[in-house]
């Protein structure tokens, strides 16, 4: 099921926040909410709800063996070899077939179970913070909502263990947080709607067109666009997922926090996907060694994290090229001289350094193989002689120009600050901001009811 689905927002999602209210008990509350996340993952992935539930048992009794158990460490071993063994069995076997001529290219690919990468690591973070010293679920009902609510299921955010443990035993329900909430899901799903897929348009003639054929303004136009579709994508599917949590009660960690206003790539992780940078570096990351043992192996962390974390986007080349592409922009940040590491710091130069660094990546993230990668960077360099396809044949035309203006000028940090000082805290005021919020989201349900079903990027993944 889809958030920007209508099923989901005009009969799941109001049944069950009507459900969710009408029951006092917290004990009922938590069946309710284990029972509608596992309606919400059947409804789509059908059989594969055994899958879902068979991680939520084995992890939880796993999760008891390590708590009392003397060999943890062997245990800690047993328990995340098993979970990374089925998600390199399920998403990446028939890549590993395939590079090793095992499997032909042509064989169909099987289908991936929904937020796969999403609930084994949110189940691994469970295991590890239980070795550390936390005390795990007693209940199979609360490592069940941990591992399954359906908010952040299928694509985050990924919510460290002992970060929701508490909250799922006892959490406040207030109406500010309900209110807040709602505030958050209508801004997440109007980033999705009205932003996210209004941009894709061209973007797909772009990427689906041959790359010979782009002119260099048609190349920019193509990727410019995807960097603003996955941003407003991903995090409106986030702030939806952090919306629904507040409307019953839980606190789901921010996921992204304006990251094309960073100047460095070291900041861009701090900003983009922030769930998952934590989770590399905690788990991994730190565990490695961190930078705390010398430059080289800090560089050789840093290429293994970042290898990872474009194998875990997805099994292709194109995606551990990306990953390797990050890591080594931050590899090449730690080795420039102060002086010239200063000047990328400066706003402008920094800003611009860091998107048309990360936007070259996201051509490895949108093309289908290295060969459209390749030709696609030669279109932006302006090296196709003989391109026919300008911007106006991509689809770019007013009402998508007006968009991407609008998500380049909020997607950029300041922009609320320098509005908030002219907004008054009045009665009135609030009153238009509410206004406006419904404004948004009648848009937004208007869409949904008028277009084509356009899935989010993330649930690939």
């Amino acid at each position: 099921m889809n958030f920007t689905s209508v099923t989901f927002l005009f009969y799941f999602l109001p049944v069950f926040i009507a459900l969710y209210y009408a029951v006092k008990n917290q004990n009922y509350k938590n069946y309710l909410i284990l029972a509608a996340s596992l309606f919400f993952y059947a409804w789509g992935e059908g059989y594969y709800l055994l899958l879902l539930m068979g991680s939520v048992i084995g992890n939880h009794f796993l999760a008891q063996i390590i708590h009392t158990i003397d060999k943890k460490k062997r245990w800690l071993a047993i328990a995340i070899t098993a979970n990374l063994g089925l998600l390199l069995a399920l998403k990446y076997g028939g890549f590993i077939g395939q590079s090793l001529g095992l499997v032909s290219p042509d064989t169909h690919h099987a289908h991936l179970p929904l937020g796969i990468s999403f609930f084994t690591f949110q189940a691994i973070s469970m295991l590890i913070d239980v070795y550390r010293g936390q005390t795990p679920m007693k209940s199979l009902t609360h490592t069940g909502i941990y591992i399954t609510m359906f908010p952040q299921l299928i694509a985050g955010p990924i919510v460290r263990f002992n970060s929701l443990k508490d909250q799922i035993i006892k959490r406040d329900e207030t109406v500010e947080r309900f209110a807040s909430g709602v505030k958050i899901f209508i801004l997440g799903l109007a980033q999705k709607v009205l932003i996210a897929n209004v941009l894709a348009g061209p973007v797909d003639v772009a990427f689906s067109a041959p790359t010979d054929s782009l002119s260099l303004t048609a190349a920019w136009v193509g990727i410019i666009c995807f960097s603003f579709q996955i941003y407003y994508d991903f995090a409106g599917y986030s702030n939806m997922a952090i919306g629904i949590g507040r409307m019953i009660g839980f606190e789901l960690p921010q996921n992204f926090n304006y990251p094309y206003s960073a100047k460095s790539f070291q900041e861009f992780w701090r900003r983009w996907h922030m769930t998952l940078s934590r989770w590399f570096r905690d788990y991994l990351y730190i565990p490695l060694g961190g930078s705390r043992q010398g430059r080289v192996k800090t560089y050789r962390n840093l290429l293994i994290v970042f290898i990872l974390c474009g194998f875990w986007h997805g099994a292709a080349w194109t995606f551990l090229l990306w990953g390797l592409w990050h890591g080594a922009f931050l590899i090449l940040e730690r080795k420039l001289p102060p002086s010239i590491g200063q000047a990328l710091h400066a706003p402008i130069i920094g800003s611009a350094y860091m998107f048309f660094g990360v936007t070259f990546g996201w051509v490895l993230f949108r093309a289908t193989s290295l060969g459209q990668a390749w030709g696609y960077w030669k279109a932006l360099l302006g090296l196709n002689s003989s391109a026919a396809i300008n911007p106006a044949q991509l689809g770019f035309l007013p009402l998508t120009q007006i968009t991407l203006g609008a998500a380049i000028l909020i997607a950029w940090q300041g922009w609320e600050t320098r509005l908030a000082p002219r907004l008054s805290s009045s009665y009135l005021t609030r009153l238009m901001q509410w206004g406006a919020l419904y404004g948004l989201l009648i848009l937004s349900m208007i869409y949904v009811a008028g277009t084509t079903h356009q899935p989010f990027i993330y649930f690939r993944f």
